[in-house]
């Protein structure tokens, strides 16, 4: 596994698409936390970081797919997912190889946005007068929200050979999943389904972690989400054997 996590990440930062997927996202959060009217903080009035963890989600759930569209298809369409497989590596340690070395560089793109941080405790009045435990909880959140949408991509990447196909289907399903379901809950239709229909949705719990209260439900929801898809990426790579 450790091979495979070092071959996808040289791979990565000896091309211009990880350089690229951060330089995006870092411009695409900086321009609405700082610049856009309509969201930017200094005219919001208040130091606080809602803007950047309410847009964050939205911005990943099209970068993230990009990243991990490529790791299997292009194996599959390649043929190279024939080489691996008769090395002495499993299909879960090739499965969680690419799955980290995916994982690692969206923790790179996000980690360089605790600068926020750092600017709004010192614009805030008195200074440090900033919400540390949501900020905190809400990082955590986004850790785990971005580990999900990475292994649905490894999964889509794994079910098809056309890099195209996996990233529509992975865009789309994170977006189903984050805020679909919410939003199909509060459809007056349900009755006491709704909040159950509701709590199967990643933004239900993403805006829990955000409160900076950390319920273990929470983590064991994303955790649980998360071992699925790379579960039936692993057996998608066996079926495909």
């Amino acid at each position: 596994m450790r091979n495979i996590y070092q071959k996808e990440i040289s791979s990565f930062l000896s091309s211009l698409i990880a350089y690229i997927i951060i330089a995006v996202f870092l411009v695409a959060m900086g321009l609405l936390v700082w610049v856009f009217p309509e969201t930017n903080v200094i005219d919001y009035g208040y130091a606080d970081m809602g803007t950047f963890f309410n847009m964050a989600p939205f911005v990943l759930m099209f970068l993230i797919p990009a990243i991990t569209m490529k790791m299997l298809a292009e194996e599959t369409n390649s043929g190279t997912i024939e080489i691996l497989a008769v090395k002495p590596v499993t299909k879960l340690q090739i499965v969680l190889g690419k799955y980290f070395a995916a994982l690692t560089l969206v923790a790179l793109a996000i980690l360089p946005t605790l600068v926020y941080c750092f600017s709004l405790s010192e614009l805030a009045n008195p200074v440090g007068n900033i919400d540390t435990a949501g900020i905190a909880g809400s990082y955590i959140g986004l850790f785990l929200l971005s580990a999900v949408f990475c292994a649905l991509g490894i999964l889509t990447s794994a079910l098809t050979s056309n890099q195209v196909v996996a990233f529509v289907i992975a865009a789309f399903v994170s977006f189903i999943l984050f805020t679909g379901l919410n939003s199909l809950a509060g459809i007056n239709v349900w009755s006491s389904l709704s909040l159950p229909l509701s709590k199967l949705s990643l933004e239900y719990h993403y805006n829990a972690m955000s409160k900076g209260l950390l319920d273990s439900r929470d983590i064991l929801y994303f955790l649980s989400v998360i071992a699925g898809f790379l579960y039936f990426s692993k057996l998608t790579l066996t079926y495909k054997k």
